[in-house]
């Protein structure tokens, strides 16, 4: 598969593969057929300027028109199914076991590095994003490494590894 440049590669069960494909499929179909029929249909009415549905069906398409560009674009750097190497390293499709430096109630945390869109297809664990910021963080890191990240308030946060195992659906 070929990248461009900054573009990362997505990590995906097969089962999120499908359920992407699928979702891709019908936008494509039913979904972009079914409003050019509303906008066809509201142009007929007359005055663009004040139709309110010609305007909402237009919204509707340009909302629906990204998500096709956004399916497409993870599906190209998609890398399905491929487990990766039980050597430790934190990769996507490893499920991470980390805990918060400094965390009173000392629980473990688990997570699945991976696409956002997985978490529909993955049960009973939470999925990270690599370009989320403990994603990003603790990527390439190892048992007993520290890592820190800067939280989305701003909080510089620190979490070591307690371990990576690859995903196992």
């Amino acid at each position: 598969m070929t990248q461009s440049p900054g573009q990362d590669i997505i990590w995906l069960t097969q089962d999120a593969h499908d359920k992407l494909q699928a979702e891709l499929a019908n936008l494509k179909g039913p979904v972009r057929q079914e409003i050019v029929e509303k906008i066809s249909s509201a142009r007929d009415e007359g005055d663009l300027k004040e139709n309110g549905g010609y305007h909402a069906a237009r919204e509707e398409q340009g909302r629906v028109e990204g998500r096709i560009r956004q399916l497409e674009d993870m599906l190209r750097r998609a890398e399905v199914g491929e487990t990766p190497p039980d050597d430790g390293v934190v990769e996507p499709g490893m499920v991470v076991t980390y805990k918060f430096v400094g965390d009173d109630d000392d629980e473990a945390e688990t997570f699945l590095l991976g696409a956002r869109e997985m978490e529909d297809t993955v049960e009973g664990i939470k999925v990270y994003s690599p370009q989320a910021p403990l994603g990003a963080a603790i990527n390439g890191a190892r048992a007993g490494d520290t890592v820190s990240y800067a939280a989305p308030n701003g909080k510089e946060m620190k979490v070591v590894v307690l371990g990576a195992v690859p995903y196992q659906p």
